[in-house]
């Protein structure tokens, strides 16, 4: 079923121009039922839309009888930049709006926190008025990463722990519970991008009643679900990310190596790049890395090169659970 386009946010056109079924409010098939699916938008202003794109993405994938609203709202965050802010205030409802007028299921995306801890960011505590609001007035609230650490740390005193090295890459997950209904048509191994410095384990996690559906022994936990009272679906890995978003994060570390914002070249993120792009990767490592430039002068970034060779195989397996997911809210 499409995707309704219910306002002007340009990320409706984009998808459009994309080939994504995008269809106006007007033109809806009334006979279906509306579900009513909030976003809350939690990252950083660099990635806003991409990640209103990439969830709507996986949200298009279910087929049943609904037409999709999915209806992008934010918190208070100090972080945000005017053009963000405005951005925000154009196209986005708010918390306040969507408490009153409902919702059938609610995606919470991660964030770049700044501090260790998490609970002093400046949207911890209005995060976590969604969190527990949805908790009790929504079908079921889909956490992504650091939203997840969050429903870990404030419902089973369970705080997250920082890794000895990122965990960065795409890695294969075996599925532990085989006849979850999230878990109906995916195929063993799911594959997944991982990209976070602190993780809760799959011990940590059943030791506080969490049911983990995939895990890795090389990445950690993809997905959970708490439904010991409660109706959360946990991801820490990214079905959401584009096929080039590891590329472009690589991208972000090196510019940051050569602004001296770190102390070491970044390594690659595992089980992403192919032999090709390894070796042009290491030419540019070279190349800026043993002649002395002038900030100004370094040579950019292979990017375009790069992109054609990132090739996406966790989508299938992301899209799969999503529709399962909307699939029980809808039959609910």
């Amino acid at each position: 079923m499409p995707i309704i386009a219910h306002s002007d946010l340009p990320s409706f056109d984009v998808l459009r121009r994309e080939g994504l079924a995008i269809v106006d409010a007007s033109a809806r098939n009334r006979d279906l039922r509306d579900l009513r699916i909030g976003l809350l938008n939690l990252m950083p202003d660099a990635a806003l839309q991409a990640t209103e794109r990439q969830f709507m993405r996986l949200v298009s994938a279910y087929g049943d009888s609904a037409n999709l609203f999915v209806i992008p709202f934010a918190v208070h965050a100090d972080y945000r930049a005017d053009i963000a802010s405005e951005h925000i205030e154009h196209y986005y409802s708010t918390f306040s709006v969507l408490r009153e007028t409902g919702l059938d299921a609610l995606i919470i995306t991660g964030a770049n926190p700044v501090a260790e801890d998490i609970t002093t960011e400046s949207f911890w505590e209005p995060m976590i008025e969604v969190i527990e609001w949805g908790r009790t007035n929504v079908e079921s609230v889909l956490c992504s990463c650091l939203a997840t650490h969050a429903v870990m740390h404030h419902y089973h005193a369970t705080p997250r722990a920082e890794l000895p090295v990122r965990q960065w890459g795409v890695y294969p997950h075996a599925t532990l519970v085989r006849d979850h209904p999230l878990l109906a048509g995916v195929e063993a191994p799911i594959h997944a991008p991982h990209s976070h410095r602190y993780a809760v384990s799959r011990e940590d996690m059943e030791r506080a009643g969490v049911t983990v559906l995939a895990d890795s022994a090389e990445a950690g936990v993809h997905l959970a679900v708490d439904d010991s009272g409660s109706n959360f679906v946990l991801f820490q890995g990214h079905p959401e990310y584009d096929a080039i978003s590891l590329l472009k994060e690589y991208k972000r570390e090196v510019q940051r190596f050569l602004a001296g914002a770190r102390q070491t070249y970044p390594l690659f993120p595992e089980h992403y790049f192919d032999a090709a792009a390894k070796r042009l990767l290491d030419a540019y490592q070279r190349q800026v890395t043993e002649s002395d430039f002038e900030q100004a002068t370094i040579p950019p970034f292979p990017e375009d090169e790069l992109s054609p060779a990132c090739v996406d195989t966790w989508r299938a397996a992301g899209m799969r659970i999503y529709s399962n997911w909307l699939a029980g809210i809808d039959r609910s």
